[in-house]
């Protein structure tokens, strides 16, 4: 899968941890997740509707 387009943000929920996670919703039918950590290392990819699924059950 080509990831070179990604355009990569870091998630709101990590702004107060080290613990970080990246997103990449720019890309056409995946959405990309990655450690920002790790920014070359792997990358967990999702269809767009199940990402809204998981993140809309995400506790506020």
């Amino acid at each position: 899968m080509e990831l070179s387009g990604a355009r990569w943000r870091k998630s709101s929920r990590s702004a107060q941890s080290n613990d970080c996670v990246e997103v990449a919703t720019n890309l056409p039918g995946v959405v990309g997740v990655r450690d920002s950590k790790d920014p070359t290392g792997p990358v967990l990819t999702f269809e767009p509707y199940a990402w809204r699924v998981f993140v809309a059950a995400q506790p506020r």
